[in-house]
């Protein structure tokens, strides 16, 4: 069919039956498992808002804004969790993007032979392999000892500024945004080199052909030309970090007292989930419910801010 002309409905009807019917079937199956997806979504939503009612009609929005959890009193207040949420996962991302770009760039770029750079590859994706337990008990037992002495130095330096003002002491949220940052790190190295390797190599060429250096190509021809994929990696990440539990849980040390210090222990939306939901009752549940829905919610957000950063960078390409 030449471009621009009209497809020929008359011939598509006129295809044998059992083809139509194999159209039909595939085309309705399709749309029921997206609704399947769509109601399992809604069902969540409706089963933690349905749990956070009794929390959200007895604190409200100052449930968002103060930082009193008290079970026994029946006070509850989830800043400290939302605060340890948001300073754990874009410090994390701060760190991991520098890293996962330019471990991308060193991958993607003819810098070493091939070989050693896809055994480096099949490396960052073992690294996304290692399950969050075992990165917790690497945490605890190898990185939070080997860190104390220099966070205590930093602390000695900068421990006039409120996020140094403690002294460190075991767990805490400087060790769990490192660990997030050994988490993320593969997913934003991956999604960066497919971004990067996807760059057609005349762009490459034509850079060169007009003077440019290696480094001259890659950050004004290379990264721009794949910076949209980049940038839904790097969201995509930074949801990965939101939600993380395990390791979080194991090294942040779940502390519900609030403190603006990074070398104090902490707490997180979901290790403080992981810690209380098994032995919660009550108004407890329902206030973790309304924790939980506000992560959703951090999540949502950050989804669709990355749907709408990755439009108009691609607009933009």
């Amino acid at each position: 069919m030449a471009p621009g002309s009209r497809p020929d409905l008359f011939a598509l009807r006129r295809r044998p039956l059992g083809e139509r019917l194999l159209d039909l079937g595939f085309q309705r199956t399709v749309v029921a498992l997206a609704a399947v997806v769509g109601l399992l979504l809604l069902g969540i939503l409706l089963t933690v808002v349905g749990g956070a009612r009794e929390a959200i009609a007895q604190f409200g929005l100052s449930f968002l804004t103060t930082s009193n959890w008290d079970p026994v009193g029946g006070h509850y207040g989830a800043f400290t969790a939302i605060y340890g949420t948001l300073i754990t996962s874009l410090l994390a991302l701060l760190i991991a993007v520098p890293l996962g770009v330019g471990t991308a760039i060193f991958l993607t770029e003819s810098f070493i032979p091939l070989a050693v750079r896809q055994v480096l590859g099949v490396m960052v994706e073992l690294l996304a392999a290692i399950p969050s337990v075992v990165l917790g008990l690497w945490a605890i037992f190898v990185m939070e000892p080997f860190l104390r002495p220099l966070l205590g130095e930093l602390h000695q330096l900068l421990g006039w500024l409120p996020w140094f003002s403690t002294e460190p002491q075991g767990p805490g949220i400087a060790p769990a945004v490192l660990i997030l940052v050994v988490m993320i790190l593969p997913i934003i190295t991956a999604i960066s080199r497919d971004s990067l390797q996807q760059v057609p190599v005349s762009l490459r060429q034509a850079a060169y052909g007009i003077g440019a250096t290696r480094w001259g190509a890659i950050l004004q021809v290379i990264l721009p030309a794949g910076l949209s994929g980049i940038t839904g990696g790097v969201m995509l990440a930074l949801g990965r970090a939101m939600g993380e539990t395990m390791a979080v849980t194991m090294i942040i040390g779940n502390s519900t007292n609030f403190t603006w210090s990074l070398l104090a222990p902490g707490n997180t939306i979901s290790s403080m989930l992981a810690n209380q939901f098994g032995e919660a009752d009550g108004l407890q549940v329902s206030a973790l419910m309304y924790a939980a829905l506000v992560l959703m919610l951090l999540t949502l957000v950050v989804n669709l801010l990355a749907q709408q950063v990755v439009r108009r960078l691609s607009l933009k390409a």
